[in-house]
């Protein structure tokens, strides 16, 4: 891929991940305004964003929410990246009928009509066809050309799956975040049980039991939601990542049926 092109989607990735950042403010503030705390039940104000945490919004739900948007905000610059390479093979650049074979002038017609449009390198599409015409003139082999494109797709592949390590890094943290908050809150319970009133005092153990059952409940809240975001993300990075290398594989047959298979290679 071209240097152009890697610029403009670490730019484009950069305003993405701002984008998400100000949503997840948005969506905490929206949280925090529209769940009414509830004694009697399960409270989602405290399960979704620690509300009654003493150091809130600076929770460990919160910082999830913000990771979780990071996650998604990544998806969505691959989601976009898959439909850029797509668009490319309805642009034509090969021919698409059944009967027109490719001979060296043809071949160089191609080449002039990749370098005129600026686009010779900057796809997939346009860069397997610039290495795969490259092999052929070089050597006149059609199984060179062949092995050229086989290597590249391989290549593509790989670099596809490397972009993928923010997101398995970003899957394998928030249910990190959410053992961290469980090992936080059990330590704050623990920290709790120690200033047990007389028993005596049933007043006193009923504030008591309360605020040791509000620590053990951060402890369990963050994972829970660790565990569901963390599912969530995970079933995205498979469908998306399943796409982009579908489409990988698309622009490797268009290239096979119209570029490799018309090949015209000279006898001795």
């Amino acid at each position: 891929m071209s240097k152009l092109l890697e610029a403009k989607e670490g730019q484009f990735r950069i305003t993405v991940a701002l984008v998400a950042m100000i949503a997840a403010c948005i969506l905490i503030v929206l949280l925090d305004v529209l769940l009414p705390a509830n004694a009697e039940g399960v409270d989602l104000a405290d399960l979704l964003i620690d509300r009654t945490n003493d150091l809130y919004p600076l929770t460990i739900q919160n910082l999830m929410w913000f990771m979780f948007a990071l996650g998604l905000g990544e998806l969505w610059v691959r989601h976009q990246r898959i439909k850029v390479e797509v668009a490319q093979l309805k642009k034509r650049i090969l021919p698409e009928d059944e009967e027109t074979l490719l001979r060296g002038k043809d071949l160089g017609q191609i080449m002039l009509n990749l370098r005129g449009s600026g686009q010779q390198r900057l796809y997939y599409l346009q860069e397997l066809v610039t290495r795969s015409i490259q092999q052929f003139r070089l050597n006149d082999s059609v199984a060179q050309a062949d092995s050229i494109l086989n290597t590249s797709l391989d290549l593509i592949h790989a670099e596809v799956d490397l972009k993928y390590n923010m997101l398995r890094y970003l899957s394998w943290l928030l249910p990190t975040l959410g053992f961290i908050g469980t090992v936080v809150g059990i330590s704050l319970a623990l920290a709790e049980a120690g200033n047990m009133p007389d028993v005596t005092d049933g007043d006193a153990i009923k504030v008591w039991m309360g605020v040791l059952t509000s620590k053990l409940g951060i402890a369990f809240n963050t994972t829970l939601l660790a565990l569901l975001q963390s599912a969530v993300l995970v079933f995205l990075i498979h469908i998306v990542q399943a796409r982009e290398e579908e489409a990988v594989n698309g622009i490797g047959r268009y290239c096979l049926n119209n570029l490799i298979n018309r090949l015209y290679e000279k006898k001795d």
